[in-house]
């Protein structure tokens, strides 16, 4: 590689960290500022929303929080924004200059965040009571939320290109190998605890597994490295250090431990959806038939909604 190609390599990856770091930063602002709304609103309508029918209109906050109070009213609109907001994904794949906004995956996360949020808001709009048209939208939106929580961890599980996610796991596993010698040498890590990390199922076991299964043992399979890479931790670590990490879910302050591990942790996390890949790619597929009619039922009881609150003049 010449120096020209690799000063503009290094420059390419230089900018890309940046928009990470702040594509990162701009999105725990944006759940920060989703539970500090949510968490106020629970905690200043507490003793409204937990009121019987009857008893609410004697509340002195009924006329901020009721569907069409200074709040609720507000939280209406704020839902609709939300619900337009969360439409922009799909419709960024349709439109030529949307697409060319930003990465798909940082849409995808707001996606997310929106999708999360908005049932929330729904329901401090309808003050935690669901009828009608009204009632039906919120159910099938909190559906298709938890199913987009879903999508977006099988979205994850699915190397945007096989040949790549393999070399890379050459790679790691090199990396791995030359780390694990320094730890056997050192004496901090067996070769023996750090493949634990690497514990996975056959590819014939996987295979014969109901798509809803191969999905929750997926799942399983992330859950527990979590604990298995505390459990190596602790065997390096003092009582002290043990409690400082919270058991060792917290990465400790031995550098060449956490190099081992993190490297591991890679190559088990790429093996595994290697492995899952033609499952996760059937569930995936559908994914998108419920998810997506899910999404336009939805879209049409809510405009229903909100025409028919129109015509009776609460907007």
């Amino acid at each position: 590689m010449s120096t020209n190609a690799a000063v503009a390599t290094s420059g390419i990856a230089t900018v890309d960290r940046r928009e990470g770091r702040a594509h990162h930063l701009q999105l725990v602002c944006g759940y920060v500022l989703a539970v500090a709304l949510i968490a106020g609103l629970a905690v200043y309508g507490f003793d409204y929303y937990t009121l019987s029918s009857v008893d609410r209109p004697f509340s002195p906050k009924h006329a901020m929080l009721k569907p069409s109070g200074k709040i609720g009213v507000k939280l209406g609109f704020l839902g609709v924004a939300m619900f337009f907001a969360i439409f922009l994904y799909p419709l960024r794949k349709r439109w030529a200059w949307l697409s060319r906004q930003g990465s798909s995956r940082h849409w995808l996360d707001f996606h997310v965040l929106l999708g999360l949020s908005a049932p929330f808001v729904i329901a401090f709009h309808s003050a935690w009571k669901f009828h009608g048209f009204a009632g039906i939208a919120f159910w099938i939106m909190l559906a298709v939320s938890l199913s987009g929580v879903v999508g977006r961890y099988l979205y994850a599980q699915i190397p945007r290109n096989l040949n790549a996610a393999e070399i890379s796991l050459k790679e790691l596993q090199e990396l791995r190998d030359r780390f694990t010698r320094e730890l056997v040498e050192q004496r901090l890590l067996p070769q023996a605890d750090l493949n634990t990390l690497l514990r996975l199922p056959s590819a014939e076991r996987v295979n014969q597994l109901p798509l809803a299964v191969a999905l929750v043992y997926m799942m399983v399979l992330d859950v527990t490295r979590v604990f298995r890479v505390a459990a190596l931790r602790r065997k390096t670590l003092g009582l002290g250090e043990i409690l400082s990490t919270l058991g060792g879910l917290r990465a400790t302050g031995h550098r060449s431990v956490e190099q081992a591990i993190s490297t591991a942790r890679d190559e088990a996390t790429l093996s595994k959806r290697i492995l899952f890949l033609s499952r996760s790619q059937q569930v995936f597929h559908l994914w998108h038939v419920v998810h997506k009619p899910f999404s336009y039922t939805f879209a049409v009881l809510a405009l229903a909604h909100i025409v028919v609150v129109g015509m009776m003049g609460y907007l």
